[in-house]
């Protein structure tokens, strides 16, 4: 058995309890790793808050993100090394069949297939790790979709947030944009031009009106697209991540859940250019999940909510 937070009905973060659940076997082609840190999501929030279209099984273990250690693994398996230190995003919301995994990573042990998951950069931590995956795979899918291309400007609607974070340094970094504006709130100015952005709007002070420059791509986070468009050139593309846009010109944009886009990653990692964001307040202690929900559904997290010191 196994130490684990669960839920046996939807609701608010109190129907969250901590207990004992078997450790899982790893099939053909998983993996069985021991979490080391994980990290929370607004997905993680709604899925718990009220039912899918497609129903989970109680009692259901929050949580997408982890990074750990391979412990075992199933037959088929040939790319990992029982000891090898891996990390990814276990939910493949794309998968055929629509079902999400009951078992998420707030838990001692989780098993996930091997193409989901890729070995973590051995100079970041767990921590840093674990804020990656979900945010890294939204912030690339975008930037696909819109046909960005190097030397187009982006306009980043909140900067500031797991997503956002990314966003402003993959446009750079990895993407080639010659310049990148974000939005976010008063509190978290200083900290969104630390992320190499060329310019920050306090979005409590000025407005997408009042904003004269239009860009090349709006990159909107927030699920704000309904007013923020406006920024964009004529027929530039709109991006939001939100379900359903609330401008119907926006293109929605999810994710490709992958370890290979994680992949793709590692050497922006490796280098320095990308740096993972681990909210300030943070890692929070396994032992009290409710406190870092809480926190989350605020939205004044700066980068990832983290979870750390799992039971080992």
């Amino acid at each position: 058995m196994q130490k684990a937070w669960y839920y046996e009905e939807h609701g608010p973060k109190e129907v969250l309890k901590l207990g004992n659940i078997p450790i899982p076997t790893p099939k053909h082609n998983q993996v069985l790793v021991q979490v080391r840190a994980a990290a929370l999501n607004p997905i993680d929030i709604k899925i718990r808050q009220r039912p899918l279209a497609v129903p989970l099984s109680f009692p259901v273990v929050p949580g997408c993100d982890m990074a750990g250690v391979v412990v075992a693994k199933g037959d088929g398996v040939s790319r990992f090394n029982i000891g090898e230190e891996v990390y990814g995003n276990i939910q493949d919301f794309n998968n055929n069949q629509g079902q999400l995994k009951s078992l998420g990573t707030l838990a001692q042990f989780i098993v996930v297939a091997d193409n989901l998951v890729t070995s973590k950069p051995k100079n970041i931590s767990f921590e840093e790790a674990a804020s990656l995956p979900l945010a890294a795979q939204t912030a690339v899918e975008g930037f696909k979709k819109a046909g960005f291309r190097k030397g187009m400007d982006c306009f980043v609607v909140g900067g500031g947030g797991g997503v956002g974070t990314l966003v402003v340094q993959l446009a750079k970094q990895v993407f080639g944009a010659s310049k990148v504006v974000a939005t976010c709130s008063t509190s978290k100015v200083k900290f969104v031009k630390s992320l190499g952005v060329d310019k920050v709007y306090d979005y409590t002070k000025t407005g997408y009106e009042e904003i004269e420059e239009r860009y090349d791509m709006v990159y909107d986070t927030i699920g704000d697209s309904k007013n923020s468009y406006v920024v964009a050139k004529d027929k530039a593309p709109v991006i939001d991540i939100t379900w359903p846009p609330s401008n119907p010109r926006a293109i929605h944009s999810s994710l490709t859940v992958s370890g290979s886009v994680l992949e793709i990653l590692k050497p922006y990692l490796e280098s320095g250019k990308l740096k993972p964001v681990v909210d300030p307040n943070g890692p929070f202690c396994f032992d009290d999940i409710v406190k870092p929900f809480g926190y989350l559904e605020t939205g004044r997290a700066k980068g990832k909510v983290v979870i750390s010191n799992f039971p080992l």
